[in-house]
């Protein structure tokens, strides 16, 4: 299925479905809206984890794949969140590229990501799509070789806790959003 489809689809899907409601910030509204999907779902309390490095000790017993996930925009003020299997080196240029982003991407400032996902520095989610209501988002980028992993983590909207999904599931939420996610190599070099 092409690009197009899937992003005609999605929005297809979004019109139709569950929609998320603009204060959902919370993870019991998160959880309502993975219920109403028909999304299961498992969540692990820990301490509040800021980066990968943090959370290697704490989600070492808990199987499958861990991410990372980069809140960026490019030179013309487009945003994009790229979900990353944890390890995946990110070649932000050759990202930008493949994106036909303008200019280099660069991260966006913590009020951006705030204001946009309604989340803080070290939270940022997938799940956090919820809360993009105005689609401030250009494009969602899931990394292949996460998808690859069963069940794949994200911090439900806070990072003192991990919550773990099916990774169709993943793509299943994030279309209800309104996006068309793009799933990628991330750790494959750009070839022009």
């Amino acid at each position: 299925m092409s690009f197009d489809e899937r992003k005609e689809g999605a929005e297809n899907r979004a019109a139709e479905g569950p929609q998320p409601s603009p204060e959902a910030k919370t993870r019991d509204a998160l959880f309502a809206f993975f219920g109403r999907l028909g999304i299961a779902h498992k969540t692990v309390e820990h301490p509040a984890i800021f980066t990968v490095e943090e959370g290697r000790d704490f989600k070492k017993d808990m199987p499958g794949g861990h991410s990372k996930n980069l809140f960026l925009k490019d030179k013309k003020g487009a945003l994009y969140l790229a979900v990353a299997l944890s390890e995946t080196k990110v070649d932000l240029v050759g990202l930008g590229k493949r994106l036909g982003a303008k200019g280099r991407l660069s991260f966006g400032k913590p009020e951006l990501m705030t204001e946009t996902m309604g989340v803080i520095p070290g939270a940022v989610t997938p799940f956090a799509l919820i809360n993009d209501s105005a689609r401030a988002l250009s494009s969602v980028i899931l990394d292949r070789a996460l998808l690859a992993h069963d069940p794949v983590w994200f911090h439900p909207l806070e990072n003192t806790a991990s919550t773990a999904v099916a990774p169709d599931d993943l793509v299943k939420f994030v279309e209800a959003c309104g996006f068309a996610p793009q799933i990628l190599d991330l750790s494959a070099p750009f070839e022009e």
